[in-house]
């Protein structure tokens, strides 16, 4: 969005795209109580599990799980890019991450190297390295085991690593084969995202409009015109808000109504629709 837009409605950015800074996120009880306890986590290290349709707000809820973890004091949180690698591209950013050189080729050398930069971390500091890793559903079973393998020690007595691993139904899924059950029942914390409730989204358009300064920009209808037809989906909610706002600066309007919203979706207002039904009679 130009400056020129930006202007128009007194924002600080465009609220309904994804890069927003994460004060603008929402935060619920449930979200607020899950990074509260990956923090406690993040003390013993172990796995914690977020799961959820896609964009019902995953992505949103590691960006802010990161934001609380960096308040936290001696805590390295690392983020893989590359869900999908394989395991000697994940080790070439494992290494990558935590500062390590790693050979790919010498699989028990990479992980050596590894556990001693973590066991020397956990000595020096009370907390662990912290891995977040969204869209874990492309990850392959060989590359979690190894994940799963790399960060135990002593027997499995002693955990060296944080890891948060985020997906959508076909992690879920993969986690309750026999190939991933044993990394399915270290979970200690989960968080499964449902489909929002229609209050839920209006709660959470009304703080974004608010953080980017312009609470006022829609009226109470429309938000809760669109957050009935978002059907419990956070991304469809934000999308369906954005062209609300392109086609209101197209327009000129001062404020996004209902009219707005029915024009944009091709469908008769309620005026409309009662002018219709008097036709009919």
């Amino acid at each position: 969005m130009n400056n020129k837009m930006l202007a128009l409605y007194g924002l600080k950015w465009n609220p309904f795209t994804p890069n927003v800074p994460t004060e603008a996120l929402h935060v619920t009880t449930r979200l607020q109580s899950f990074c509260w306890r990956v923090q406690q986590l993040a003390g013993d290290g172990g796995f914690a599990l977020v799961t959820g349709a896609p964009g019902c707000g995953k992505s949103a809820a590691l960006r802010i799980l990161t934001a609380s973890l960096a308040t936290q004091r001696d805590v390295t949180v690392g983020v893989i890019s590359r869900p999908q690698a394989n395991i000697a591209d994940f080790y070439r950013e494992m290494g990558e991450l935590f500062g390590v050189e790693l050979r790919p080729h010498n699989r028990y050398g990479g992980a050596k190297i590894l556990r001693q930069r973590w066991q020397a971390h956990i000595q020096s500091t009370l907390t662990r390295p912290v891995l977040l890793v969204d869209e874990a559903q492309e990850m392959q079973p060989a590359v979690l085991a190894e994940l799963r393998l790399l960060t135990s020690a002593d027997l499995d007595s002693q955990i060296l690593l944080t890891i948060v691993l985020a997906g959508d139904g076909r992690l879920a899924e993969r986690l309750r084969t026999d190939e991933c059950l044993p990394l399915a029942s270290r979970m200690r914390v989960r968080l499964p995202i449902d489909r929002a409730l229609p209050q839920d989204l209006q709660d959470c358009l009304r703080h974004a409009l608010q953080q980017a300064g312009a609470a006022t920009l829609m009226t109470p209808e429309v938000i809760a015109t669109i957050c009935d037809h978002a059907q419990g989906n956070l991304r469809a909610l934000m999308i369906m808000a954005g062209e609300l706002l392109e086609l209101a600066a197209q327009r000129d309007a001062r404020q996004i109504d209902e009219t707005l919203f029915f024009e944009t979706c091709g469908l008769p207002t309620a005026s409309e629709t009662k002018a219709a039904i008097r036709r009919r009679r």
